[in-house]
């Protein structure tokens, strides 16, 4: 008698955390991960590499480096479809791929909310390829005024003003002195904008430490644009609504961190979604199929006490991926499932190297004290998805930088 083969479709935190908890229990069935790219990143680090603050290389880790090959197979490919009637993955190069236990992990894409010339015209922030783009974008674009003396190359837009937004923007204004004593522009010529439809900033966290981070930035020359959508982007132009008029910013470099949604593949293959992601069972898995378990990017987990669906943070995905391994073990022995359930534990963002602000554990945090939270919060990602080589290699230790 063959062996269940458990199939994991992505190798970001959640769908790497179930492959290394699996591993761990030694349970008789066929492992098989797939990812497109042979390597993990952390993507709560984009923004550094964004920025250029950091190389690619310290937010990334050979996919293989965690996996035990004796009882993981790992296959890099794309996925194109899920066929979930027929158990059978379409994978790109390899064509179809059968399973008995689904894993659906396949991480976030950046959402546009169908406003025209996003696509054309900005610079998106979602994967490694993408943070490389923009910072050698933003570098080309500020070396080219000494050539041009045109404004626009030092006018940088950052659409939306989330997570990604607040902490590119930290590492960018920290940044922009070095680089103005390196390519030998004018540093108080630099224009940044940050353009957000809500009306209000970092709702995440009170009105007392969000203020906080946001004057952080004012401080550092940061204009921000609150309560004025976002129209349309046209080339070196950003146009939005500011009291019922259309207002416009010429701007070289503009990069698109309004928000993300889940998987494409995931409303291709004809699960019920909004936004790409799929509102799971209480064990994790898709209403129908006890067999495939939605996490990560493209699942929505409801919040009893907010009567809201959490945030997908790497926090969640995690403790997703532990309890899909849990529920496996139990679904190969002849058991039930068990619920999932998460109390997160806080929200730290960073503002650069040296700032922070949070709420972890119900205690608020901010300044240099927020930012060495940050990067424990970053080690202790580093251990549970990679290992102690891992963490030691690629590991946040510049406290004191």
């Amino acid at each position: 008698m063959s062996q269940p083969k458990i199939v994991v479709l992505g190798a970001g935190y959640a769908g790497l955390k179930t492959v290394k908890q699996l591993q761990k229990k030694n349970i008789n069935a066929e492992i098989i991960l797939v990812n497109k790219n042979d390597y993990h990143y952390e993507s709560t680090q984009l923004h550094e590499v964004a920025a250029g603050t950091e190389p690619a290389s310290k937010i990334t880790f050979k996919v293989t480096d965690v996996l035990d090959s004796k009882k993981v197979t790992f296959i890099q490919d794309t996925v194109s479809l899920v066929k979930k009637d027929e158990k059978k993955v379409v994978l790109e190069k390899q064509g179809e791929l059968s399973y008995d236990y689904l894993v659906i992990a396949l991480g976030f894409e950046s959402e546009t909310f169908g406003i025209p010339g996003v696509n054309d015209f900005s610079k998106p922030l979602v994967n490694i390829k993408t943070a490389e783009e923009c910072k050698k974008h933003l570098d080309e674009t500020l070396a080219n005024y000494q050539t041009t003396k045109n404004d626009a190359d030092l006018s940088i837009v950052v659409c939306g003003a989330g997570f990604t937004s607040i902490e590119y923007l930290g590492e960018i204004t920290n940044r922009i002195p070095k680089l103005a004593s390196q390519l030998g522009f004018p540093q108080d010529k630099v224009k940044i904008t940050c353009i957000e439809a809500m009306p209000t900033l970092l709702p995440m966290f009170s009105e007392k430490l969000g203020s906080y981070g946001i004057d952080v930035l004012k401080k550092r020359g940061v204009e921000f644009k609150v309560g004025t959508p976002i129209k349309e982007i046209k080339e070196n132009t950003v146009v939005y609504e500011e009291n019922g008029e259309l207002k416009e910013i010429n701007a070289n470099t503009i990069i698109w961190t309004t928000g993300v949604k889940g998987s494409s593949v995931i409303g291709e293959s004809g699960f019920s979604e909004r936004r790409g992601r799929v509102m799971v069972e209480s064990d994790l898995t898709v209403a129908e199929h006890p067999e495939i378990f939605m996490i990560g990017d493209v699942s929505a987990v409801m919040d009893n006490e907010s009567g809201r669906p959490f945030p997908t943070t790497a926090q969640i995905a995690l403790k997703q991926g532990e309890s899909v391994a849990d529920n496996l073990e139990a679904k190969l022995a002849g058991r039930p499932s068990e619920p999932f359930s998460f109390k997160p534990l806080g929200t730290v963002a960073s503002i650069g190297n040296n700032v922070g602000i949070g709420n972890v554990m119900g205690k608020e945090v901010k300044g240099y004290i927020g930012s060495i939270m940050k990067k424990n919060i970053i080690n202790k990602s580093l251990l549970e998805v990679g290992s102690t080589k891992t963490l030691l290699k690629k590991g946040r230790f510049d406290y004191y930088h």
